[in-house]
């Protein structure tokens, strides 16, 4: 079979990852890389012995497909040339800055046949994918994500940098429909909200409380996720999957509260063994990235829908385009005087800064 054509898009921090990992992936090869700043060109150059480019539109002759790994604010322009030029594509997390924007691709690569993947590469992480393997119903999510500064990606907030990983992930839960968010946020030391919380909630009933932020101390990689039949603690970083479910006789409520109350430490002692029953779920040592990279290249050439679609990607981008005007509402609100609250005054604020913030103080 003949090899897909490959050029990365963009050689910062992701690109040379998949610039380095695409020469594990069967079926693919790494022909060209492209990046406007020559430094990046010339290192890339260096560490992969491909041609490289200062415009992308320079190899689109050479190439099948393309990873962008780009600039957010940059997606949209990029894969729709590349798109109507015929090229399958991998567009790194978040698919566009905007959700008009974001389901413009996902339908022109419909249109035209094409594969469109987008980068969330949190769902091909072992421990969530080890979640399918228990089966909980789920109900109700958590999620913590934080990072310390990362100095890149600042042309987009907390929301579009990091949240937008469990906003995917919490909507492979479900195909309902959003129902209510609502969220705030505040800057620290960029323009976009530096800090972010949101409360999503589906028509199906489904609950969760998604926390993001990249100016943390330490970085966390948490959701746990709770329903009828136990919950899952997940911990992207390990990774790790524990999982608890109750025991019949507690579904059943056949056990004496009474004496649980009348003995409160005796019965802490034996919760985790009589009453919930932990679970620790042995997981295999993976690449998600380079699982990716597989399922990319598995869907050009089979044509079946990758893991995660454009269509997905849009819905990702929509969701955190609400919590993004939900935080902008709460600001306005917060900062206006009396007299100008109001809808006029809202819209306004909307259109003159949308989903940012005045740097802090």
């Amino acid at each position: 079979m003949t090899r897909l054509r490959v050029a990365v898009i963009g050689a910062g921090h992701l690109g040379r990852i998949h610039s380095k990992l695409l020469g594990s992936v069967d079926g693919a090869q790494l022909v060209a890389i492209s990046d406007p700043i020559e430094a990046a060109r010339n290192n890339a150059a260096q560490l992969f012995d491909v041609p490289t480019f200062a415009d992308y539109r320079d190899c689109i002759d050479q190439i099948d497909a393309a990873i962008i790994a780009a600039p957010t604010d940059a997606h949209a322009e990029i894969a729709t040339d590349l798109l109507k030029a015929g090229k399958h594509l991998l567009v790194e997390k978040p698919l566009a800055t905007t959700a008009a924007d974001a389901d413009k691709l996902a339908m022109l690569a419909a249109s035209r046949r094409l594969t469109l993947q987008v980068g969330h590469v949190e769902r091909f992480n072992p421990a969530f994918t080890a979640l399918g393997d228990i089966g909980v119903d789920v109900k109700y999510v958590e999620a913590v994500r934080a990072s310390r500064f990362p100095g890149r990606c600042l042309d987009v907030g907390v929301v579009m940098d990091l949240m937008i990983h469990d906003i995917d992930l919490v909507c492979s839960m479900t195909d309902a429909a959003i129902a209510d968010v609502s969220a705030s946020g505040i800057a620290v030391v960029s323009d976009h909200e530096d800090l972010a919380e949101a409360r999503l909630e589906f028509a199906c009933g489904l609950v969760a409380n998604l926390k993001a932020s990249r100016v943390s101390p330490a970085p966390a990689r948490q959701m746990q996720v709770y329903g009828g039949g136990g919950f899952a603690e997940i911990d992207f970083s390990g990774p790790a999957l524990h999982a608890v479910r109750p025991s019949e006789s507690l579904v059943d409520r056949d056990f004496d509260l009474d004496e649980a109350t009348d003995n409160p430490l005796g019965y802490a002692d034996t919760l985790f063994t009589d009453h919930l029953q932990l679970e620790t779920k042995q997981l295999e040592s993976r690449n998600a990235i380079l699982d990716e990279l597989h399922d990319f290249v598995i869907s050009i050439q089979s044509g079946i829908s990758p893991t995660v679609s454009g269509l997905a990607g849009a819905r990702a981008v929509t969701i955190a385009e609400k919590i993004l005007d939900a935080i902008a509402r709460r600001a306005w609100y917060a900062e206006a005087a009396p007299s100008e609250i109001g809808p006029l005054a809202s819209i306004r604020r909307r259109i003159e800064t949308p989903h940012r913030f005045r740097k802090a103080a």
